[in-house]
């Protein structure tokens, strides 16, 4: 099994952690403050509450061990760079941070980001690998058999709830954003109303993603 740290409870964070971890991953979470953790303790496989920008903190959880580390500390640029660069000299193998400029995104790449996303704007804009169907707008693979897929909607979804429409259940991905226009809605929530011209970010296997925008 593969296993993740995800490293930031925010908004963004909890939702990548939680939804990792329903789709059977390994998902070990953290956070400098203990009520973020405490409130995804139930959600994922391990919570603690420590800071990453600490080498002890980080061999003390044994994060060379994992196979992929999201920082989703994007708001604040020294710690999430200090993150980055701890996570590759502890030999993480893929690092994938959240970025608020391009001009974080080209520090947190020179200082050893595998991946650098946006996804308050615009959710993997400059990582974005084209796959074959033409409703798949941007794509981020997070293992080669993973990934958060940005998505056209399929065709009946709008005016239709996320709860009528459950996903998850129906078709094993997860919802984890929304993009209208320029707006982004980070973990929406299950009475969210679809529009025409949505666009889906969604977390989930490469065969389920695939069967998804065959609806």
């Amino acid at each position: 099994m593969q296993n993740f740290i995800v490293i930031g409870l925010g908004r963004f964070g909890t939702a990548v952690a939680r939804e990792l971890y329903a789709v059977g991953k390994d998902v070990l979470a953290m956070d400098v403050k203990s009520e973020n953790v405490q409130s995804i303790a139930d959600y994922v496989t391990h919570a603690v509450t420590g800071d990453g920008r600490d080498p002890a903190v980080l061999q003390a959880i044994g994060v060379q061990d994992y196979d992929c580390a999201v920082v989703t500390v994007g708001d604040d640029v020294g710690s999430s760079a200090l993150i980055t660069m701890r996570l590759k000299e502890a030999g993480v193998p893929k690092v994938i941070c959240k970025a608020q400029s391009h001009v974080h995104q080209r520090l947190l790449e020179k200082i050893g980001a595998d991946l650098v996303v946006f996804p308050e704007h615009e959710m993997g804009i400059k990582t974005a690998q084209g796959l074959a169907r033409s409703n798949i707008l941007n794509f981020i693979e997070l293992s080669p058999e993973f990934a958060i897929v940005e998505v056209d909607i399929p065709s009946g979804w709008a005016r239709q709830t996320l709860r009528d429409l459950d996903v998850r259940a129906k078709y094993k991905v997860n919802v984890i954003a929304i993009r209208r226009g320029s707006v982004f809605n980070v973990a929406p929530g299950a009475d969210w109303v679809i529009a025409e011209g949505d666009k889906l970010i969604v977390l989930g296997r490469d065969e389920d993603i695939t069967a998804l925008c065959g609806k």
